[in-house]
C-alpha cells in the first residue's frame, strides 16, 4: 500500500472531494469537518491533511490552533479530527497524519502538540502523554495529550 500525505486549503483540488469523503465516513464529527471545511472555517495557519492511497482518501486530520476546549484554556496547538477509514486500519496511518501535523506545527514554531480525545492507547504509541481529564465546550470531559516536538518520536 503506498499512502500519499496531502496537505491542503480551501485552494486544493481534492478539498471538495474531502468533504464529501467526511460528510461519508462512519464517524459522527466527520459531518461536523465537512461542514467547517464547506464553511472555509479555519486560520491562515491552520490545515486539513488528508491520506491517500491512489484516488482514494484513507483518512484526515487537521491541524488547529483551538479544538475543543473552552476559551478559558491556552493549549495550543492541536491535532484535531483525526480518522482512519476502517479498510485502511492497522496500517499506521494515524502515525503518517500526526507527524505530518507535528512536522507543520514544528515549522510554525511550536515545540507542543495537543490532542483531545477519548480513545485509550492510541496517541501514547505516537508520543503523547495524558495531561488529564477537561472539560469540552460540549458539555463533557475528554483526555487532553501532550508531544514535545523538541524530542526525537520512534
Amino acid at each position: 500500500m503506498e499512502i500519499m500525505i496531502e496537505i491542503m486549503t480551501s485552494t486544493h483540488p481534492l478539498w471538495n472531494k474531502t468533504i464529501s469523503f467526511a460528510e461519508k465516513c462512519s464517524w459522527r464529527a466527520g459531518a461536523a469537518l465537512a461542514r467547517k471545511m464547506r464553511e472555509n472555517d479555519f486560520a491562515e495557519n491552520e490545515r486539513v491533511i488528508i491520506a491517500l492511497e491512489n484516488d482514494d482518501i484513507a483518512g484526515f486530520c487537521t491541524f488547529a490552533n483551538k479544538d475543543e476546549l473552552p476559551p478559558e484554556y491556552d493549549f495550543t496547538p492541536f491535532i484535531s479530527f483525526m480518522f482512519v477509514d476502517e479498510k485502511y486500519r492497522g496500517h499506521r496511518l494515524s502515525g503518517k497524519l500526526i507527524d505530518v501535523a507535528c512536522g507543520i506545527a514544528k515549522d510554525q514554531g511550536f515545540s507542543i502538540i495537543y490532542v483531545m480525545s477519548g480513545e485509550v492507547g492510541l496517541y501514547e504509541k505516537y508520543g503523547f502523554e495524558k495531561i488529564g481529564y477537561y472539560a469540552t465546550i460540549y458539555g463533557t470531559r475528554d483526555q487532553l495529550f501532550q508531544r514535545n516536538l523538541l524530542i526525537k518520536n520512534g
